[in-house]
This record gives C-alpha cells, structure tokens and sequence, in this order.
C-alpha cells in the first residue's frame, strides 16, 4: 500500500481542493497523512471545535490530520498575517521533523498556496526520508508577494525568488493548476521536463447537487458573484459597473466575504446600491449549487496584474460545472478558457465601462441563448476537468 503524505497550509474543514484529494485516495485504499495548521480560515479565528488542545490530531474520513499550532491570521493585516505564516512555518517545521523520525512515507505532496514556506516542511520530510516531493502550485511566488501583499522591496522579493526555486529543484514533478504558470517557473531555470498541467476540476457536487430553497434573491437579471471578496477580486472596477447598471433591472448578488467587504458595503450605502446590490455573506459550500440555480450568469474578476493574467480562479470551473455562463472582467488564462468553450464575455481586466456592457448585452439574451452557452461551459468543464480524470492523473504521477 502507498503511503502519502499531503502538506498543506489549509486542510478539512477549509474547504480546499487537497481535501478532495486526501479523501479520495483513502477511499481508493491508499495510506494518506496530512501535515497542516489549526484551522483558521477564512474567519481569522480557529474553527469550532479546534484549538491548541483540541483535536491536534484526528482522523477525517480514514485520513490522518496532524495539526500544528499557529497563531490566527485575525483580521488579516499585514503584520497579523506574516505572525501567523512565520508562526505555521516554525512549528509546522517542527512537526515535519518528528513526522519524518517516527512514521515512513513514499511520496509527499506540497499543495501549495500562499505562504510558499509551506515547501520547507515537505521538502525536510522528503530528504530525511529520501522519497520524492511533488510540489502543487496554485500561488506563484515571489510574484503573489507583490501583487497581493504589496511588497516591492529588492532583498524580500530576491530572497523568496531564491527559495521557491529551491523547492522546484528539490521536486520530482511540478504540478500546476494554470498552464499560465509554465513561462514563470521555467524563467526561474530548465524546469520545463518537470512539469504537470493539474488543472482544478469540477465540483463533485455540483452537477448531482439536490436543490435547496434559498432566501435572499431579487427579482430580475442576477449577476451573481461567489467566493473571496478580496482586494485581488477588483471589486473597486465591481461597484463601478454597479453604478452604471443602477438604473437597470440588473442585481449583483454577491456570495462570500473577505477583506474588501467593509470597503464595498460602505460603497453600496453610499451610493444608494442597496436596491440593486445584494449581499448575502457567507453560505456553507453544499448550498453553492442552490444559489448558483437561481443566477442568470456569474461573474468572475481579477485585477490586471501579470501573476493573475497567469491564473484561472478554481470558481470558473465551478461556475462551468453548474452550468451557468460567465462574465469575465480579466485578462489572460481565463479568457482563454472562455472563448475555447463559447460559455460567456470576457472583457479586459480594471475595464468597467466594458464590464457594465457586457453585463447589458447579457441581460438581452433570450433565455435559450443563455442556456446554449450554460451548456456549454457544463460540457467542456466535464469534457476538461474532470474530478475522476484529474485523480486518475495525480495517482499516475505520483503513486505507480
């Protein structure tokens, strides 16, 4: 029997794709450990039931946890945010340690977001232990450091250039989730044999998902939004769209929280949006299916920055998976995706005026035509990202 070891900074019940992964291959009989922190996200605070004393370790659904301690990410400022990385780094390192004495592994899976630190642990359990490591990027580094966390400073970003090339060194493959990412990693040196396209696949329960009644909704065309309400997100281009639209039978409705969600509330009141904005908060993952049924598109945005005009955001496919056609305010990676599944309109990234035409022209379609491009996006996203063909590739590059 293989035995994995998966590190990660975030892990059930943060809801992640490594869950997916982890779960399954213990249903396919594989020997499965995860290595990660007290969990914390995205309230800032650790989840009910989780402390320092409290369920450190456990098993979910045959998998084994290994919680390290952490000091919560709070509101997540700067300062509160690089406590909480520097504290995970330190005592998840720790921990690795011990891993490595006291248990074998064959493999070690690096499922990387941000902090890109987390490769230290895995890559000190890999070389105690003289397996390989197979390191998963989803957050490209240094380029995140200065795009989301506002660092420009020479030495940081050099430094951390250095380390993540490191852990591309010390990896047997490199999985990446955007073929976006392959130009990056290979300016960083000779890693093209290395990689691995490991798209996100479709939610699982997207498609077989029983339908729920949902309270909230408007009346009219409803531009729906899900997930990190955050300052990558461009939600300051977002409200701007809003206010042109204002006079129109056009609501936004928007599905999530995160940092830029003070700034936008204040923005909505402000500017007499309530009538046209909805914000519903957040909603637990299984009733997504239920909202997304009830939009007549989704809308999808990313500030015009080169590591997000590399990225495709795990909700596109998501979005696919239920069916429903996009709206896109990016550049890059996504619209790509767009245009090969003739599923939605993609306007350039910081575009609002476009974005607010976008949204008008979608809001004329007839029905049929919006279940046409529905369609479509459903197909390619089962055709593409597949969740049993994308396990099926992990288990053929790591476990044979």
């Amino acid at each position: 029997m293989k035995r994995l070891l998966i590190v990660t900074n975030h892990f059930y019940p943060e809801t992640f794709r490594c869950n997916d992964i982890a779960f399954e291959l213990s249903s396919r009989g594989y020997e499965v450990s995860v290595l990660t922190g007290i969990p914390d996200y995205p309230q800032g605070r650790f989840h009910d039931g989780y402390g320092v004393f409290k369920k450190r370790t456990e098993t979910v659904n045959g998998v084994k946890v290994y919680r390290s301690f952490l000091i919560p990410r709070g509101n997540g400022g700067k300062l509160r945010l690089m406590i909480n990385y520097l504290s995970s780094f330190i005592c998840m390192t720790l921990r690795a340690f011990w891993l490595a004495i006291v248990h074998r592994y064959d493999a070690v899976l690096v499922h990387e977001t941000s902090p890109v630190m987390i490769g230290t642990p895995a890559k000190l359990v890999a070389r105690l232990q003289g397996i390989p490591m197979y390191f998963w990027v989803l957050d490209l580094w240094p380029e995140s450091l200065r795009a989301a966390g506002g660092i420009n400073s020479p030495k940081i970003l050099g430094f951390f250039s250095w380390l993540t090339k490191r852990y591309y060194k010390a990896s047997r493959k490199i999985l990446v989730s955007s073929q976006g990412f392959e130009q990056s990693i290979c300016q960083m040196g000779d890693f093209r044999d290395k990689l691995v396209y490991f798209p996100n696949w479709c939610d699982k329960g997207m498609a077989s998902a029983e339908m729920k009644a949902v309270d909230g909704l408007p009346d009219g065309f409803k531009v729906m939004f899900a997930g990190n309400v955050g300052e990558a997100q461009d939600f300051e281009n977002i409200a701007k769209a809003a206010l042109v639209l204002r006079d129109k039978d056009i609501h936004f409705v928007i599905i999530g929280d995160g940092r830029k969600m003070p700034w936008f509330k204040n923005f909505v009141e402000e500017n007499g949006l309530s009538s046209t904005v909805h914000l519903l908060g957040r909603h637990p993952v299984e009733m997504m299916p239920s909202y997304f049924d009830k939009a007549d598109v989704m809308l999808v945005s990313l500030k015009d920055e080169d590591i997000f005009n590399l990225t495709l955001p795990a909700k596109v496919q998501a979005y696919m998976a239920a069916g429903k056609p996009i709206v896109a305010m990016m550049n890059g990676e996504g619209p790509r995706i767009i245009d090969d599944a003739a599923c939605g309109i993609h306007v350039p990234a910081g575009d609002y005026l476009s974005l607010s035409d976008a949204i008008l022209s979608m809001s004329m379609k007839s029905g049929e035509e919006l279940s046409c491009m529905g369609k479509n996006a459903k197909d390619y996203c089962e055709l593409h990202f597949s969740y049993v063909s994308c396990i099926d590739k992990l288990v053929s590059e790591i476990l044979v």
